[in-house]
């Protein structure tokens, strides 16, 4: 049982990136999914969470840039990043069923 994020890495400010939390071992759809971020010297803070009814919850900071989704077939809820910018940057892990990824880094710059 586990949870693997991917889809992190280098953008340019403006530009997005897909991150997307796998599971194995369980379904997604049974759980609410969370994505947290941590830069580094700060805090770890929630981002996006989505209910079993596929409520979504945003923090104020993404002011309608970021998508959280639901792929039930693929078992996996995308996290979809728009305008980014670089105080976006910050490894981003995935949560449910009281498990953790391991994150996926996403870096912000030119």
């Amino acid at each position: 049982v586990h949870l693997v994020e991917s889809g992190g890495g280098l953008v340019q400010p403006g530009g997005s990136l897909r991150l997307e939390c796998a599971a194995s071992g369980f379904a997604l759809s049974s759980y609410v999914v969370k994505w947290f971020r941590q830069a580094p010297g700060k805090e770890r803070e929630l981002v996006a969470n989505i209910g079993l009814q596929n409520y979504a919850y945003y923090a104020d900071f993404v002011r309608s840039r970021f998508v959280i989704s639901r792929d039930n077939a693929k078992n996996v809820v995308s996290l979809q990043l728009n305008m980014l910018e670089p105080q976006d940057t910050a490894v981003y892990t995935c949560t449910a069923n009281d498990y953790w990824g391991q994150g996926t880094q996403v870096t912000v710059g030119t």
